[in-house]
């Protein structure tokens, strides 16, 4: 019991979010308050209260939807997107239950003059101002996808909405998956870094331990928050964001902030969708990949003073592990690149990108690139960035030369044999974690390359050992 309190009477009041999906994004229908009534010149949505103990709260959506904008929705178009418990400046609290509907009949217009002044669609992630804070707190909960909410505003709050008096807090429900959100912790670190955000979307690489979100904030901006597998990922990252990537100016993000406590970092989103997957023609594809020549061109300009030596000394651990999953001839074959290579003469040290390949690479509409994650960079051989990249190019001559004229120049000999070595212990390599991580996509791109590699090959192969088997 609670003693001597005053038990609670909210009202319920029911929220329209008419919602039409556009080329620019999702927008919604909003209406401007007019005349004596409160918040008056303020944005707000199609709302109203129940009528009465005979009215549910989908009739009364129903009911308002007409009276208000004169669209008539069925009750099977009807659902529900987020509760929100709200107290106004004034002290008053009550429930709102917020509706999406996308499909009706009709047109909307202004029905009530003496109360509306203006209707429009408006973008979701452009909302008008001034707008109503109840009202806006419930759309940034609607964005979450979180289901509750509860917005309690202080006595000298504003009615309408002001980032500097956001009082929305978003509950999870029972159903939300744990795995994917980030925690407490990174959720504040990104708004002391951005402002309040109103959307997590989970953007993290199937195959990687690190997590990346896509973010929005509420007054619009679009960011990554990138929390690192372990902290050799972080230091090399934001190092690349500190040194040399702003010299990419447009084509890499930008570190808005980064905390090595948490290993996570916030940087800026860049236009366009990573080039793996992607079908484009034949002339594309080359200009793509003349364009990929030029962005390396403009990472390996940046050179380093010192580097580790080619993965010779893990191939035997890596075969190991790989043996059993590669194809007959493979191992021999690596153990005699490793023995021909010996210790391979140095090359000049330049800043790699580390895991340059078309998933990290975004092309804009208008065919712009751009290159994104870091957390692999270190000082190496140019050619390092060409392992897995190659893979791309394999039987097509014309883009790997289309590549290198964007790179300005071809590769020496002793960069085409490094290479060759290099491709080759990066094959192993992820067949062994591919076949350990159940990814078959690694593990079938390893036996990919290391079959290339046999056939552009001079080397003569021992015969493979027979396994198993009677003789």
């Amino acid at each position: 019991m609670s003693g001597g309190r005053q038990r609670h009477r909210e009202p319920v009041d029911v929220h329209l979010i008419a919602r039409r999906d556009t080329v620019t994004g999702p927008e919604v229908l909003l209406s401007r308050r007019a005349g004596d009534v409160y918040a008056s010149g303020l944005w707000h949505l199609p709302s109203g209260h129940l009528d009465g103990p005979h009215e549910d709260v989908v009739d009364a959506l129903i009911r308002e939807a007409v009276e208000e904008t004169g669209i008539v929705v069925d009750r099977a178009d009807v659902r529900f997107a987020v509760t929100v418990h709200h107290r106004g400046p004034g002290g008053r609290a009550r429930i709102g239950l917020f509706f999406e509907v996308r499909a009706w009949r009709g047109s909307p217009v202004i029905r009530e003059p003496e109360v509306c002044d203006a209707m429009g669609w408006h973008r979701l992630d452009a909302l008008p101002s001034p707008m109503v804070a109840y009202c806006r707190a419930g759309l940034d909960a609607y964005r979450t996808g979180r289901p509750m909410a509860v917005h309690f505003q202080e006595p000298d709050d504003p009615i309408a909405y002001s980032s500097a008096a956001d009082r929305l807090d978003c509950l999870p429900a029972v159903t939300d998956p744990a795995v994917g959100r980030p925690t407490p912790d990174v959720r504040e670190f990104a708004e002391r870094a951005v402002g309040r955000v109103v959307e997590w979307a989970d953007a993290s690489w199937a195959r990687e331990g690190s997590r990346v979100w896509r973010v929005r904030g509420a007054a619009g901006g679009t960011w990554f928050v990138k929390t690192h597998h372990n902290e050799r990922f972080h230091q090399r990252e934001v190092r690349a964001y500190r040194t040399w990537t702003p010299a990419l100016r447009a084509a890499a993000p930008r570190l808005v902030a980064a905390d090595a406590v948490l290993r996570t970092i916030v940087v800026t989103a860049l236009p366009g969708r990573p080039l793996y997957g992607a079908v484009l023609s034949a002339g594309e594809e080359r200009r793509v990949f003349h364009g990929i020549g030029a962005l390396a061109r403009l990472i390996h300009r940046n050179t380093a003073p010192t580097a580790r030596g080619p993965a010779v000394d893990r191939a035997e651990r890596h075969l190991a592990a790989a043996e059993a999953h590669l194809a007959p001839g493979d191992a021999e074959f690596v153990r005699s690149l490793v023995e021909r290579a010996g210790r391979p003469a140095p090359l000049e040290c330049v800043q790699t990108h580390g895991d340059l390949q078309l998933r990290n690479i975004l092309r804009a509409d208008d065919g712009t690139l751009a290159v994104i994650d870091f957390e692999r960079s270190e000082p190496g051989p140019a050619i390092r960035d060409l392992v897995r990249l190659s893979d791309a190019w394999a039987g097509r001559p014309e883009l790997y030369e289309a590549f290198l004229a964007g790179y300005g120049r071809t590769l020496t000999r002793p960069e085409q044999e490094r290479l060759a070595l290099e491709a080759a212990l990066d094959s192993v390599s992820g067949i062994q974690y591919g076949t350990a991580h159940g990814d078959p996509e690694l593990v079938e791109r390893g036996r990919r390359t290391l079959a290339r590699l046999r056939a552009q090959s001079l080397i003569p192969v021992p015969a493979a050992p027979e396994r198993g088997g009677t003789p």
